[in-house]
């Protein structure tokens, strides 16, 4: 199986909101936003790990960045994947495929982009390392938005740069943070007892549902203001999807059900084409 093959098979397996998406970009922007969000994705998954303690995720997300800084730019990156294989090797049994193959994902941004998306990856796993080992302590509106940018308005001014970098195209930056900001708080309130049940807590002191529900709706508005004033473009149909359907899910919780079924999912994405 090619390394496209399996960009596309991970992808698929890990996200429901963002395959369909990508999946109907251009091809050459296709296969960059993928590697892109499986590199966030990568560390994501070792962040929210419900089998390693807040310290091993801190050792393990510190970790990640000066071997990655040690192969950016030097010669092929797939020169520093057998030290990730190395650093990776106690842990292999436990984390998921798409962490072990970061190295894979990153290796496959092309050579002209390949620099930023580095960058953020580094960037996330040191960000992610300082919440890792501060226990997500969240005690205010700033700080709840000091992490939804740190996991997810950062990866929106990257996706910005992907396609400056493709088309020209130049995105509303602060629309780009607010788009993953909203998303991010969407999913606070889907995993909030899963979030619970291993001793983290997202919402800052004294917030109940209705709360999170005002900041991810607020969120949700100021970037769909921002996507409706676009000119048509990829960029505006590749976020369509994501906000329509963290609009449905905040319904959904909201009546008490919880998830999108799949037909509604299915109606919201459209058909392919």
């Amino acid at each position: 199986m090619t390394l496209h093959a399996d960009l596309t098979r991970v992808l698929k397996d890990t996200s429901r909101t963002f395959f369909i998406p990508i999946a109907r970009l251009p091809a050459r922007l296709q296969e960059t936003v993928a590697c892109a969000y499986l590199c966030m994705r990568a560390i994501d998954e070792i962040e929210d790990h419900p089998g390693l303690d807040d310290t091993t995720k801190g050792v393990l997300l510190h970790g990640l960045g000066p071997i990655l800084q040690a192969h950016l730019g030097v010669g092929n990156a797939h020169t520093g994947l057998a030290e990730l294989d190395l650093f990776f090797s106690p842990y292999r049994s436990i984390l998921p495929e798409v962490t072990l193959r970061i190295g894979d994902w990153l290796s496959s941004a092309p050579s002209d982009i390949a620099p930023r998306v580095w960058d953020a990856t580094i960037a996330m796993a040191e960000r992610m390392a300082y919440w890792a080992e501060n226990h997500w302590q969240i005690q205010t509106e700033a700080d709840l938005d000091g992490y939804t940018f740190s996991v997810a308005g950062a990866v929106g001014l990257l996706i910005c740069d992907i396609w400056g970098w493709f088309d020209g195209t130049a995105i509303d930056r602060m629309c780009a943070v607010q788009f993953g900001r909203g998303l991010q708080a969407v999913n606070i309130l889907r995993n909030r007892k899963e979030d619970t049940d291993r001793g983290v807590n997202f919402f800052p002191a004294g917030w109940t549902d209705k709360h999170m529900f005002t900041y991810a709706r607020k969120n949700l508005d100021l970037a769909r203001a921002g996507v409706i004033s676009m000119p048509k473009s990829s960029f505006k149909y590749f976020v369509d999807i994501p906000l329509l359907l963290a609009e449905a899910t905040l319904n959904a919780i909201e009546n008490g059900v919880g998830k999108l079924s799949r037909e509604q999912v299915m109606q919201i994405v459209g058909p392919a084409t």
